[in-house]
């Protein structure tokens, strides 16, 4: 079987679909480790597990005609906080990778999230790059799920 095409992703928070995205980033996770020396154990060094590190997911698409990702991230900064008392309402999500038949392939389930920084398109009248928009979240961490 060959592995899916790696070139539809789609991103929901709390059940609403964002949006299709062209690139997604960020699906990694690593922990952390402290090393233990024992007195008399010149071999090697003890290691042992602390916390997990999550990087940001980062979503790129072209630029649409809806507003939803920049609303998200205007609820979560300025105005939209200071409407919210200050507090950002940590929401949950997925990422889908879908094949060239628009089948779920896999999808990557996220806690706790909320975006960080949105990015518009680069205007310049001699560009022939495709406009774009980029939206950053962090989140507490994720695991695949079917």
């Amino acid at each position: 079987m060959d592995p899916p095409f790696a070139g539809q992703f789609v991103f929901t928070v709390d059940g609403l679909t964002i949006g299709t995205f062209l690139e997604v980033s960020g699906l990694s996770v690593q922990i952390d480790t402290e090393e233990i020396v024992e007195g008399g154990q010149n071999q090697f060094t003890h290691k042992v597990p602390k916390q997990m590190k999550w990087p940001n997911l980062v979503l790129k698409r072209g630029i649409t005609e809806t507003d939803v990702l920049f609303e998200w991230f205007a609820k979560c900064s300025g105005e939209g906080l200071d409407a919210a008392g200050s507090k950002i309402e940590r929401r949950h999500g997925s990422v889908q990778l879908k094949d060239s038949t628009g089948k779920v392939v896999r999808r990557w389930d996220f806690t706790d999230a909320f975006p960080v920084k949105w990015s518009g398109p680069k205007l310049a009248a001699s560009s022939k790059d495709l406009a774009t928009e980029e939206l950053e979240v962090c989140h507490c961490g994720f695991k695949p799920a079917k």
